[in-house]
């Protein structure tokens, strides 16, 4: 398929007399056709197409048809026939009246090309540029940053239920590409093929009463054990290996069991690999198990970052999709930075909420990126508890490489390591003697890190991180900065318009690649019909006041 980039074409003038017969006081699509012209370029996704073969559909026109399915709620279909049908969709594309439009599963085609060559921002980023050249966005200012949990679209299944579907999908899968290798493989091994892997678990009732958990995990385990065996038998087909759903097999028996000269085990706690690498459900690989305060799902995380200046509109400029695994939302920030400094957004202070707030990330975004991270940083270890020593009550000398507690002991040990988790941050390790420690009467009250050789244990950051922390909290205690934190909460409106509006808070597609499309498309949807309303005349109400909060702040007790 190829790619014959079309210029910037005029509405064609019948369907310019019409629409404007037909909507006198137009609409959202006619707005943006006058106002920003043809967004989406199709030169803008020529990296995505060949050079050779047979002509592709516009890529420009398939882009606004992908935005306006979110922005309107539409399913594919809908979408291909509202722009056989709708006469302001015509004049948004520049089609003539008698243009039938397209087939809808070109929608799908045309998103998984852009996934495929990793040009998902591309709709976003053209939409940020044409803002910026109608003055609606600048670089600096004030931006605003969120995340929110997104729900894969598969069920959440327990472990039993999760390995006896990866298990049935592979066969299921083997069953239509090759039946005939199959039906003797089955036939080797005497067990309950039918009745245990014959429907899906969502028809499945689970062990009856005399069925124990333990065995019945093992007996699934060395089910998938003769099927993965008998793939890689060298007399097998060598293609059967790159079937997804084996290749997904092969790694949940990974995870979920062990094989050694004593047989099969489950693995069981330690012996488990990390949550964010363990597959969650057959058929969404990247989809993990995230917990977030009291809230537990299978999916992601959505980041969301928005300009907050009164002047202009609140536009998103970056949207992050992580795997809901991660937990921490500051690991999210070094993409976030490097894609508005691509973008040339990147704001003179960005307001977040604690949960991006490290030593690490307060540093590195003013040093790297020249902006103040402005959000709450969080207490201090054992400063929950007054009874209890934080690092704060330790005096630290980085000249002289010691530390002196509060109760005038100075360290016998200091070293540099570093952090044994991805970011492999630096850190100092500060030792105590043994003995003193044992004696010392305020024992109780210190930090209880360390072990029989050494007395107690101190570990911090460097230098510049500990001061920023500190001065950050020191400022979040006065009433300036409360005033100038104030304005993060608006970004919970977006996040409830992108989810009420785009449906967001559960994917459309499968995998994080698809999923980061769709949150990109989404966001793209939500700027554009701002864009709209600023133009409009409309600003950003305030949060709405109920009538009993009204009335109680007027008539005070």
């Amino acid at each position: 398929m190829s790619l014959d980039p079309q210029s910037l074409h005029e509405v064609p003038e019948l369907t310019r007399r019409v629409a404007r017969a037909a909507f006198p006081k137009e609409s959202l699509a006619i707005r943006l056709r006058d106002s920003l012209g043809q967004v989406f370029d199709d030169a803008l996704f020529a990296e995505a197409f060949p050079a050779d073969g047979r002509p592709a559909a516009s890529p420009g026109a398939l882009a606004m048809v992908s935005v306006l399915q979110f922005a309107e709620g539409m399913s594919d279909r809908q979408a291909a026939e509202a722009v056989r049908a709708r006469i302001d969709w015509k004049y948004l594309l520049g089609l003539e009246l008698e243009d039938c439009g397209f087939d809808h599963t070109l929608l799908s085609r045309f998103r998984s090309r852009l996934v495929e060559q990793g040009v998902e921002e591309k709709v976003l980023t053209a939409v940020l540029e044409a803002a910026a050249k109608q003055g609606l966005l600048r670089r600096g200012g004030r931006q605003r940053t969120d995340s929110t949990r997104v729900v894969a679209d598969v069920r959440q299944l327990n472990r039993m239920e999760f390995v006896a579907e990866t298990l049935r999908s592979a066969l299921e899968a083997l069953a239509a590409a090759a039946p005939d290798w199959l039906e003797p493989i089955l036939a080797e091994r005497r067990t309950d093929w039918l009745g245990r892997y014959g429907e899906r678990v969502d028809s499945w009732h689970g062990l009856s009463k005399d069925q124990d958990r333990q065995a019945w995990l093992e007996q699934v385990g060395e089910d998938g054990f003769h099927l993965l065996a008998a793939i890689w038998r060298p007399a097998s087909p060598e293609w059967l290996p790159r079937i997804p759903a084996v290749e997904v097999l092969r790694r949940a028996w990974v995870q979920q069991y062990h094989r050694d000269q004593d047989g099969i085990r489950v693995r069981e706690g330690e012996d488990l690999p990390p949550v964010r690498q363990r597959l969650a459900n057959p058929y969404d690989t990247d989809a993990r198990f995230g917990t977030k305060r009291t809230t537990s799902w299978t999916g992601y995380c959505l980041h969301l970052t928005e300009t907050c200046d009164s002047d202009l509109p609140r536009l998103i400029t970056d949207v992050a999709t992580t795997s809901a695994a991660e937990g921490d939302d500051s690991q999210a920030l070094t993409g976030i930075h490097s894609r508005l400094q691509q973008r040339d957004l990147l704001p003179g202070e960005q307001l977040v909420d604690s949960g991006y707030v490290t030593a690490a990330t307060l540093v590195t975004a003013r040093e790297q990126h020249g902006l103040d991270l402005v959000g709450p940083a969080r207490a201090a270890t054992g400063s929950k508890d007054r009874q209890l020593f934080s690092h704060d009550d330790f005096l630290i000398d980085d000249q002289q490489r010691h530390a002196v507690c509060p109760a005038g002991k100075t360290s016998t040990s200091w070293a540099t390591t570093r952090a044994s988790h991805g970011s492999r941050t630096p850190l100092v390790q500060i030792r105590f003697d043994a003995e003193t420690c044992r004696a010392c009467p305020l024992r109780p009250q210190c930090t209880t890190a360390g072990n029989g050789k050494w007395g107690r244990a101190l570990t911090l950051r460097e230098p510049a991180q500990r001061a920023a922390l500190q001065r950050r909290r020191q400022e979040q205690a006065t009433d300036a900065w409360q005033v100038r934190y104030r304005p993060r909460a608006g970004i919970e409106s977006t996040v409830c318009q992108i989810i009420r509006r785009t449906r967001a808070r559960r994917t459309r597609y499968k995998n994080i690649a698809p999923t980061h499309l769709g949150h990109c498309l989404a966001a793209t949807a939500i700027n554009l019909t701002r864009i709209d309303a600023w133009q409009q005349g409309h600003r950003p109400e305030p949060t709405r006041v109920s009538h009993l909060c009204r009335l109680l702040k007027a008539h005070p007790e």
